[in-house]
Order: structure tokens, then C-alpha cells, then sequence
């Protein structure tokens, strides 16, 4: 299985079970680049205002379940 048509016939393949473990696997090894900069952003504060503004939101009864 080196081509990759081969590997997404195998990850299609793949029960709910095995594909979360694939995406564990994957998230360990290979983090996405949106992570590293969620994680940048957060630990920098830029994004605290919007934190807050949907806790109070919440916490005002402004939000729902869907």
C-alpha cells in the first residue's frame, strides 16, 4: 500500500472505531498548522475578548443547544 489511492481505499474501509484511532495517530504525529496557531493565539491572549464575550453570552442565556 504505497499509492494513495491505495492508502484512501484503506482509510475508507476503515470502521468508526479504527478511524478515530487513525485520527489520534494522525493528530499525535502530524498536528494540523490551525492547531499551532489556535494554541499561539491563545496563549498570547488575542483571542480572550471573544472567550469572555460568549461566556457572558451563555451565562445571559443568549445561546442554545443544537
Amino acid at each position: 500500500m504505497n499509492t494513495v489511492p491505495a492508502i484512501e481505499r484503506a482509510i475508507d474501509a476503515l470502521t468508526p472505531q479504527q478511524m478515530e484511532e487513525l485520527n489520534v495517530w494522525l493528530d499525535q504525529r502530524h498536528p494540523q498548522s490551525i492547531d499551532a496557531q489556535l494554541k499561539a493565539d491563545l496563549d498570547a491572549g488575542r483571542i480572550d475578548d471573544r472567550i469572555n464575550r460568549a461566556l457572558a453570552d451563555h451565562r445571559a442565556g443568549n445561546t442554545q443547544l443544537l
